[in-house]
């Protein structure tokens, strides 16, 4: 049997896309929704392993078109790290979703 560490080794990336088609925009939509919270329009908070941004990168990259469409990933940091911290929002009120983690 493998051993798992014990330690956390996620970030929080800020994902955001440009799809100028229907059928792949929904499809990256739907990518994204399943790694992380939709917080805006285009825009996901995903915490991720380094080994599952590779796989998101990688599907989708098979969703996407090279020449018309766009996927930015950006690594905020550490998952444990309060980000939140260095937010500035303006308007309507931002707070993040109550994350847990079932083991």
């Amino acid at each position: 049997m493998a051993r798992r560490s014990l330690t956390n080794n996620r970030r929080i990336y800020l994902c955001t896309y440009d799809v100028s088609d229907d059928k792949r925009r929904t499809k990256l939509f739907e990518l994204l929704k399943d790694h992380g919270e939709h917080v805006q329009f285009s825009v996901f908070l995903c915490s991720l392993t380094t080994t599952e941004v590779k796989r998101l990168g990688a599907t989708a990259m098979e969703i996407i078109h090279r020449d018309e469409d766009q996927l930015l990933v950006i690594d905020i940091g550490p998952d444990q790290s309060d980000w939140t911290a260095n937010l500035v929002c303006h308007g309507k009120t931002w707070s993040p979703s109550v994350r847990s983690q079932i083991i």
